[in-house]
């Protein structure tokens, strides 16, 4: 009983992280494509 808890569990983390992953890699970068200005005094 124990083995098939264990495997139940881990199967079922495996799935919400694979889902998680997939959904990060949708979602939009933002703040990456930051534009500095050319006199850094500003």
């Amino acid at each position: 009983m124990a083995d098939g808890y264990l495997e139940k569990h881990q199967q079922d983390y495996e799935a919400r992280k694979e889902a998680y992953l997939r959904k990060k890699r949708h979602l939009p970068q933002i703040g990456r494509n930051l534009q500095r200005p050319d006199d850094e005094a500003l």
